[in-house]
């Protein structure tokens, strides 16, 4: 009986000791993965960074820097608001003139809608 116990014991010796050691793979494969998380995320970032990177100097190659961007932009609004003065001074006096032929030369005439009810009624008449 004294043999039976005792080799109770060491069964339930060697599960404790089992039981730990599940325990602690299980801890250490945790740790592994989150490792290797922390190892990809670093990748992804280093990736990320490089790529930024090579855009821009993609981007700059071959659009320019902001700045140069901006003063093409400021350049180009300029000029079309100097051509568009230019045409206002060279147009102005013309439209002024039409504008006042237009209001002042007034040909009086009848509208069409009158002139179409005085035809039906021409024709009932008759």
């Amino acid at each position: 009986m004294a043999s039976q116990t005792q080799g109770i014991q060491q069964l339930l010796a060697a599960e404790k000791r089992a039981a730990e050691k599940i325990n602690e793979a299980r801890k250490r494969k945790l740790q592994r993965t989150k490792q290797a998380k922390q190892e990809a995320q670093a990748e992804v970032e280093k990736y990320k960074q490089q790529r930024e990177q090579e855009f821009k100097a993609f981007e700059q190659q071959y659009l320019g820097t902001k700045e140069d961007i901006e003063s093409k932009i400021r350049r180009d609004t300029e000029d079309q608001i100097s051509g568009m003065k230019n045409s206002v001074a060279s147009n102005k006096q013309a439209v002024i003139v039409r504008l006042l032929q237009l209001v002042c030369d007034i040909k009086p005439e009848l509208h069409h809608n009158l002139s179409l009810q005085k035809k039906l009624h021409g024709q009932f008449a008759a």
